[in-house]
């Protein structure tokens, strides 16, 4: 394998012209976020941490255009200086935006879609090595195909968001019985901008996570410095690191650990930026699946989880978490044409996750779910057509733009097909 680092457009360019000229195929990664194989490059990898950056702002439409490889992390630093922010992040910002729009990163809201529907712009390199402009003005019809591109498409240099004035969260956390939480979960989705929670499994309580968007001139009222760095840093990642080994070895105190959790963190209230709200730090290694789900299926789906867990008598480290998105228009989204929730599970790294993700992957595809495409799950082209109404319409775009496979690898051959 070839390794390339670009530092522009252009350099990308020239390494796609020069892989297509030697007939190798060619792929580029991002922050390496993604738990697939979505990245992997056979012949030429392409590492785009030199291309970051703010390339524009139009200050009148509320857009910027940055670089590829830009980290999410980088954006509210970006954004601040002109009164703006993103309209949605999800609880991680290590990913760059190229990769992040690409797998279908998103964050939670009912009324709030994923990244990928806050870009209005790309451009990107082809297998035969032409910039390609995606906008309002050019080639259009392409949008919705392209902002969620699996990276099958063509290699993304620059990405344009739109964004919105920048604003604060007041955000309460608060531990509350699970089954109030499943009983009323529509009408508290509905009742906050932003609302999810988390179970522990071997618990009774739901940790609930709910944001209310507020004006940039709000008072702000942040956690404590020495408060977060206590939650975050030592509970939530220092010590949960400790047990989770431990219970590896010893599965037994795993659920002792879960009920005291719960009793330890997920109560809070402060109001902050939007990204200091949004992300969070996460240290612990691990492996996840997600699947999104029709919005009124995720309350059956996860009591036919909850129930997979007793029965099986597994001891579960982590949380699963339950979050929502609107329905979108991108061909590739988990929510396009329809308002879902999602259910993610995880797994600590050094556990085999193998059985326990099968079993609940079982369950989400009984329940019409369609799985993260940046997350581990085992579904073949054969499967994903069915589960997405322009599937065909995607393919067909990757048989336009890159014929000779230039930007294939084993992984889209699985879930694309050949």
């Amino acid at each position: 394998m070839r390794v390339e680092r670009p530092r522009t457009p252009e350099g990308v360019q020239r390494a796609v012209q020069a892989a297509a000229t030697r007939g190798l195929p060619v792929k580029a990664i991002g922050a390496g976020h993604s738990f697939t194989g979505i990245a992997v490059a056979p012949g030429v990898l392409l590492e785009l941490d030199d291309l970051q950056g703010l390339v524009s702002v139009d200050r009148e439409r509320s857009r910027i255009t940055v670089l590829a490889g830009t980290r999410l992390h980088r954006l509210p630093r970006i954004l601040a200086a002109h009164g703006l922010a993103m309209e949605n992040l999800g609880d991680i910002d290590r990913q760059s935006i190229a990769g992040a729009i690409s797998t279908g990163t998103h964050g939670t809201g009912a009324q709030f879609g994923g990244l990928a529907t806050q870009v209005v712009g790309i451009t990107l390199i082809t297998a035969s090595g032409d910039f390609l402009r995606i906008d309002e003005q050019e080639n259009s019809e392409l949008l919705p195909a392209v902002a969620l591109g699996l990276g099958a498409l063509g290699i993304i240099v620059e990405v344009t968001l739109q964004c919105v004035p920048a604003f604060v969260l007041h955000a309460v956390d608060e531990p509350i019985p699970l089954h109030e939480v499943l009983s009323t979960l529509d009408e508290r989705v509905a009742a906050s901008d932003h609302f999810e929670f988390y179970w522990f499994p071997h618990t009774d309580i739901a940790l609930t996570k709910r944001q209310t968007r507020l004006p940039e001139s709000t008072r702000r009222e942040p956690l404590p410095r020495l408060g977060r760095w206590i939650d975050e840093t030592v509970l939530s990642n220092t010590v949960y690191r400790a047990v989770c080994a431990a219970g590896r070895v010893v599965p037994a105190i795993t659920p002792p650990f879960n009920r005291l959790a719960v009793r330890l963190t997920g109560d809070r209230e402060y109001t902050d930026r939007s990204h200091a709200v949004f992300t969070q730090s996460r240290t612990v290694r691990f492996r996840e699946m997600e699947y999104a789900l029709p919005a009124e299926n995720v309350v059956p789906a996860f009591r036919a989880i909850q129930t997979l867990i007793a029965r099986r008598g597994w001891r579960i480290e982590f949380p699963l978490e339950v979050r929502f998105a609107a329905s979108d228009d991108r061909w590739m989204s988990t929510a396009y044409g329809r308002a879902s929730g999602y259910i993610a599970v995880h797994r600590y790294w050094r556990v085999d996750p193998t059985e326990y993700f099968g079993e609940i992957e079982r369950i989400c595809l009984e329940y019409g779910g369609r799985p993260h495409w940046g997350k581990l799950h085992t579904l073949d082209a054969s499967q994903l057509r069915e589960r997405y109404p322009r599937f065909g319409d995607f393919l067909a775009l990757r048989d336009q733009l890159d014929p000779q496979r230039r930007f294939a690898n084993t992984h889209l051959e699985r879930v694309l097909g050949k």
